[in-house]
């Protein structure tokens, strides 16, 4: 076993004020303490060895007057009175005696020198009142109390302590002592209970005997709970003046089938639960949604829960700030069905902040007719979804919204037909537009506006956003920008065209009216804008080249002719088919490699490509055409098995994998796993077992993290690229036929048919 005699954070290491000042010494075998440090040690570990601490030397950190951090929690400790060595930690900010073998709380005269600790966690079996006295002058930030199986608290004893926050820690299945709770809400600003199986009745009598309570902010955290437990506790606190409640880590348990009252008014003014998990499987979800919405505060945030739907307020909402980030809401969200028709929201007409990022929204349009009716909304976070608009209907949105993020989705050119007008700050980034459309809604208050990660080809013009003053578009495809689109950008302050993440980027500020000539001298002072100056004038390099025109004109003639004919397209074809067709030749392929092999490919796609592929691709390689057997999961997957069995089966029995590329593909799950399967496959049959087909440009930026194979694969492997030229597309064929062509066993009897 470890001793845990931890004396660093690692994110403090930065801030070390000497290059010795961090000393690692974990897990390094050690039975005792070393004897070599310097007085410049600020943070050391020694956790993960074999030391177990008794007593401790009074002389121990004499040598190290910096130190700022020690965890001396889970060794064999005794008596909180005779820890002398303290007397040489004045700059002590963090110090942890948990889990030791204390009796008694009560504090030596030591900890008076302390005088700069801001953590402090201690745990005993017995706390009285005088306990604190000797860091009375500290002021804690945190205060925590790991309290023992047995605890005997006296009334009182925690009034001599100090800190903003207090952390109470209980052991297994221990119940809330009384006056320790009553204690702490009546003195700490802050309360956070953890680790709770138990005794929230006690808690709740608490605050239904009027005690004092100077707390504001209560905090539950790593709990498992019922729903009655939990309802109850929430309208009591609802009912005192503690402003802000908040649960984290939770277990709940027995949901309701029956609506649950919820207080109508409080001095509450948040309300938190993060990272919730159910254990009911039959409950009403309605019920469950409507206590949390028609909570009589001023903010409400489930956080990381998993829930699909919320319901609407029964009346007019108190609610100012909704943030439901990281659930799985969907855009059925704030609506209900009354016969055959959608009804919307009408009483979330307070609400000005709504954050609903990462969750399953899909309809942009849907979405701003589900917030039509909240007419004080001004800031709105749909970041992180799966959003498109098809621009077939009009969006419905409240026209006071002025703070819309609407990055990480699938949106493209369209989404600027389904905007508020009133929108000043505009976040998109991370999308698919292309182009911003002409013919767009004016955005006459827009003045920033965040298109980075996008597929822009061209500088945007700023007609329909005439007040623009930020304009950023990082890592787009501006390989030949207009500038001159600029000029329709009176106010632009600050663009940032940067194309890679690094400091070579633009800014340019005050364009065009702030840049002058400054040589040469006859156009000293004119705007540069209206400046047009022959490069062979300053160009001293330009001008040793023109001596050299004439063969530089025949190269140049040469390159053009080889462009326009798209000859090195031609030539890097022909080059693949012949690779493929003299590897077809040389290929040794031994009758068992071909056991259970009855198709020369399956297709992999995202199913948004789904035309191309019934269109194009599997005409030209099956049939008369082609002569290939081609394994597609339309056609091939297995009705009653799982999704997972079918790819499996189907990469088996075929000799190579043809995966269609494009930024749909990226985004699918089930081709990850098809990619992953095939990748597997690869090992045994070779690394010409996968073949890649590139139906759009698919920038490596692009291409999630989890896809790292293929980002592999397409670095150090050639792939085909989808002409859009038809001139080009009879070479595209021959060449995929022939790096798919094998001879095959013949095709079995009966074939998988889905």
């Amino acid at each position: 076993k470890g001793s845990i005699f931890r004396s660093m954070f690692m994110g403090l290491q930065l801030g070390a004020s000497f290059p010795d000042s961090f000393v690692d010494r974990s897990s390094k075998n050690l039975s005792s303490v070393p004897q070599d440090l310097t007085q410049t040690v600020e943070f050391l570990d020694l956790s993960c060895n074999h030391i177990h601490l008794e007593e401790i030397d009074t002389e121990t950190f004499l040598d190290t007057p910096l130190l700022k951090e020690l965890d001396l929690s889970h060794n064999r400790l005794r008596n909180l009175s005779g820890q002398q060595y303290l007397l040489y930690t004045q700059n002590l900010q963090v110090l942890n005696l948990t889990s030791n073998q204390f009796l008694a709380m009560t504090l030596g005269s030591e900890f008076i020198s302390l005088v700069n600790l801001e953590r402090f966690a201690i745990g005993a079996k017995n706390i009285c009142m005088g306990d604190f006295k000797s860091i009375a002058a500290v002021k804690l930030h945190t205060l925590t109390l790991s309290l023992e199986d047995e605890l005997k608290y006296e009334a009182g004893s925690l009034r001599q302590a100090h800190a903003k926050r207090l952390q109470i820690s209980f052991t297994k299945y221990q119940i809330i002592d009384h006056d320790l709770l009553a204690d702490a809400v009546s003195v700490f600003p802050e309360v956070e209970l953890m680790n709770l199986l138990d005794g929230y009745q006690d808690m709740i009598r608490l605050f239904k005997e009027g005690e004092e309570i100077h707390t504001s902010h209560l905090y539950l955290t790593n709990l498992s709970i019922t729903w009655d437990d939990l309802t109850d506790t929430v309208n009591e606190v609802l009912a005192t003046s503690i402003a802000h409640l908040s649960f984290c880590d939770v277990t709940l348990s027995k949901l309701p089938y029956k609506g649950t009252a919820v207080a109508k008014t409080s001095q509450m003014k948040s309300f938190t639960a993060r990272r919730v998990v159910v254990t009911s499987f039959l409950f009403s979800q309605e019920d469950v949604y409507n206590f949390f919405i028609n909570l009589p505060v001023e903010s409400v945030a489930l956080l990381e829960v998993s829930i699909i739907h919320m319901t609407c307020p029964q009346s007019h909402s108190p609610l100012l700030h909704l943030d439901f980030s990281y659930c799985a809401l969907s855009d059925s969200i704030f609506s209900r069905v009354e016969g055959q028709e959608t009804v919307d929201c009408e009483t979330l007409v307070n609400i000005r902040r709504l954050n609903l990022l990462g969750n399953n929204l899909m309809s942009l349009q849907v979405i701003s007719k589900r917030l039509k009716h909240m007419s004080s909304l001004r800031e709105v976070d749909l970041s992180i979804n799966s959003l498109v608009y098809d621009g077939l209907k009009e969006c419905s949105w409240p026209p006071s919204i002025t703070n819309m993020t609407l990055s990480s989705n699938g949106l493209t050119d369209s989404v600027f037909k389904c905007l508020p007008n009133g929108t000043e700050t505009l976040d998109l980034q991370n999308n698919q537009i292309l182009v911003i459309p002409s013919s767009i809604m004016k955005l006459s208050n827009l003045s920033s506006l965040n298109l980075n990660f996008n597929r822009l080809r061209d500088l945007p013009p700023c007609n329909g956003f005439p007040s623009i003053n930020t304009l950023l578009l990082r890592l787009n495809s501006l390989h030949t920008p207009s500038v001159n689109q600029l000029e329709s950008c009176p106010k632009l302050k600050t663009l940032d065209v940067k194309q890679k993440n690094s400091h070579s980027g633009i800014e340019l500020l005050g364009w065009p009216l702030d840049y002058y000539c400054t040589y040469p001298e006859v156009m000293r002072n004119s705007t540069l804008k209206e400046i047009l100056i022959p490069e062979i004038s300053c160009n001293a390099g330009l001008l040793a080249a023109t001596i050299l025109f004439p063969s530089v004109a025949l190269i140049i003639t040469i390159l053009t002719l080889c462009h326009c004919l798209d000859v090195p397209w031609y030539i890097g074809m022909i080059w693949q088919w012949t690779r493929a067709k003299h590897r077809a030749r040389t290929r040794q392929v031994r009758p068992e490699d071909l056991v259970g092999i009855e198709f020369h490919a399956f297709v992999s796609y995202s199913q948004q490509d789904a035309d191309w592929v019934h269109n194009f691709l599997l005409p030209n390689l099956e049939g008369p055409a082609g002569g290939l057997r081609i394994c597609h999961h339309e056609r091939n997957f297995v009705p009653g098995k799982t999704i997972i069995e079918n790819i499996v089966t189907c990469v088996e029995k075929c000799q190579r994998s043809v995966f269609v590329l494009s930024g749909h593909f990226v985004k699918s799950e089930w081709c990850h796993y098809e990619l992953y399967f095939a990748s597997h496959q690869r090992l045994v049959q070779g690394s010409g077992s996968i073949v890649l087909v590139l139906l759009e440009p698919l920038p490596q930026y692009l291409i999630p993290s989890k896809y790292y194979q293929l980002k592999s694969m397409m670095e150090r492997h050639t792939y085909l690229e989808w002409p859009q030229d038809r001139a080009k597309h009879r070479l595209f064929w021959a060449n995929l036929r022939a790096a798919l062509q094998a001879d095959l066993p013949n095709a079995p009897v009966t074939e998988l048919e889905g």
